[in-house]
């Protein structure tokens, strides 16, 4: 099983490095930045700390539903404070039991307490279907010998 370690460094071929913004920002302008990396969550950094994570899920519940508005209302005000994490050691496979069991989206990979990249389901879920294809062929092969 690949580890997140492994994971993101097949993900950056090409890709950019970590989303973050800052809790002070608008919640317009976080909205703007995930439209424009076409990405579901933002890393919410001050300086280089880790302060929490905010996601399409903290807009929708916490701004449209309590008739806030995005250009008003700072990030600070309605991100996830308690930011699941993983270790770049960790296992695909644990990541998805976690995201199951927590039921997150995102998960910021720490590394001596710095963040040095985000998974996300859709990440775990797209691996897990690589290995299970990678075993059905080494499957047929083994019956096909």
């Amino acid at each position: 099983m690949k580890t997140v370690r492994q994971l993101l460094e097949s993900k950056r071929q090409g890709v950019r490095s970590v989303l973050a913004i800052s809790p002070e920002a608008s919640v317009y302008e976080a909205l703007r930045t995930m439209a424009e990396h076409e990405v579901g969550a933002l890393v919410v950094m001050q300086a280089d700390r880790l302060e929490g994570i905010f996601s399409e899920r903290d807009y929708a519940r916490k701004v449209i539903l309590h008739g806030k508005t995005s250009r008003e209302t700072l990030v600070r005000e309605i991100m996830t404070i308690r930011v699941v994490c993983v270790h770049p050691e960790q296992t695909v496979d644990q990541c998805m039991a976690l995201m199951t069991d927590k039921r997150v989206r995102h998960l910021p990979v720490l590394e001596h307490k710095h963040v040095v990249g985000v998974i996300s389901i859709g990440d775990v879920v797209k691996e897990v279907i690589s290995e299970q294809r990678f075993v059905i062929e080494q499957l047929e092969q083994y019956i096909h010998s």
